[in-house]
């Protein structure tokens, strides 16, 4: 037998005072030394030098009209109270609470905003599609009884007495909630056509949330953009056959828009198409009755600023103001930098890595004219309640 095929034992006693190598295998992927680096350790610090000008508050009062109250405050007094705060020294005049699900959820949360601060929140309601069923067996959903949408409709003309300003849409409408036979519900099934017709008739605009990035609809993969994002969280990818393309979610909720002429729809995140504005022009063109606000996408907005300009000041009269909030205060002030300034190359979050892509965005440094209409005057004329909420912030 060769040596090569009986080599001899290792000694592995360790002599006094040495210290053993670490393995390859033990030392951090950190990029030091020559090290690998972990894509989640990069942390790159620019050297760029240019003019900064931080925002503090709002230039001028805002009504936020996407925001989430419940279920990231989860009814805490406490920090209901220090967001008002937060608010003040923001110049957020009006917030708009998305999380008023039909029912009990409804009454507790019109009692947690409105028994000390109903002149600082208006609140949408919510479709209960499943209600106490469990979520795998959805034959047993209350939205597959016979008469489900009307019952709606009447749940939502009794919520627009109680004061009840429009209602909210989540991204499982399309992408989660399944029909008895384990399809997925589609966004223009006509069951619901009554509840979108009593939105139009009562006045109530609809915000909807369609669809999500495009990267999260390709592979998690190398050329995924959002490669980083979607390994903390893989089950936000919507790629593959078991869910509908993103430009068939879209397509479906263009022929509900397109159905209802007098009902007013609110597109979330930029109709959910931020990276693609001029096939959000496009709609904005051919469905005068769809508005759009920019809640947790100044991230796509602040990588192409000047289209994103252009295209903030040509449909200035259908834009409303949203961060998917509340948030902490620095995050909330990168919104005013964003659209006050034109500072460059600034992080759109606190988070360390940011949490939507590893980039940094440039101001669009917004006329007055344009800043007043995203900021509160377009909101007032759409969603009920907000002027006068707006009357009286104004004479404190």
């Amino acid at each position: 037998m060769s040596i090569a095929q009986n080599p001899p034992p290792q000694d592995t006693r360790r002599q006094a005072g040495s210290e053993q190598a670490a393995s390859p295998l033990q030392l951090p992927l950190d990029g030091r030394d020559g090290r690998e680096l972990l894509l989640r350790n990069f942390r790159p610090n620019s050297k760029l030098v240019v003019p900064q000008n931080p925002r503090h508050s709002a230039a001028m009062p805002v009504v936020d009209v996407h925001t989430h109250f419940h279920y990231r405050l989860r009814d805490s007094k406490e920090a209901l109270d220090d967001f008002v705060q937060l608010m003040d020294r923001n110049n957020i005049a009006v917030c708009v609470s998305l999380d008023g699900k039909l029912g009990a959820q409804l009454d507790h949360h019109l009692k947690y905003l409105w028994t000390d601060y109903r002149d600082r929140f208006a609140i949408f309601a919510n479709i209960d599609w499943q209600g106490n069923a469990p979520r795998d067996q959805p034959a047993l959903w209350p939205c597959h009884r016979p008469g489900f949408a009307d019952r709606t409709a009447a749940e939502l003309e009794q919520a627009a007495k109680q004061g009840v300003s429009g209602l909210k849409l989540f991204k499982r409408f399309g992408l989660q909630y399944k029909n008895p036979d384990g399809t997925l519900i589609k966004i223009d099934d006509p069951r619901w056509d009554p509840i979108w017709a009593k939105c139009g008739e009562l006045g109530l605009p609809i915000i909807i949330h369609t669809a999500d990035p495009a990267a999260f609809f390709d592979p998690i993969d190398e050329t995924n953009e959002r490669w980083e994002e979607l390994s903390r969280h893989p089950d936000w990818s919507f790629h593959g056959d078991a869910f509908p393309s993103r430009q068939e979610l879209f397509e479906a909720r263009n022929r509900v828009i397109a159905r209802h002429p007098n009902t007013q729809f609110i597109g979330a995140h930029v109709a959910n198409n931020p990276e693609d504005l001029k096939v959000v022009a496009g709609w904005l063109d051919e469905y005068p009755n769809l508005w759009i606000e920019p809640a947790s996408r100044i991230a796509e907005l602040g990588r192409q600023p000047f289209t994103a300009r252009e295209f903030l000041i040509r449909y200035q009269d259908r834009l409303l103001f949203g961060t998917d909030g509340p948030w902490p205060e620095t995050r909330l002030r990168l919104y005013w930098r964003f659209f006050e300034t034109r500072d460059e190359s600034f992080p759109y979050s606190e988070k360390v890595p940011p949490p939507q892509g590893l980039w940094q965005i440039y101001g669009v440094d917004l006329p007055d004219e344009v800043l007043r209409k995203l900021y509160f005057e377009n909101a007032g004329k759409l969603i009920p309640g907000i002027r006068q909420r707006l009357e009286r912030w104004s004479q404190n």
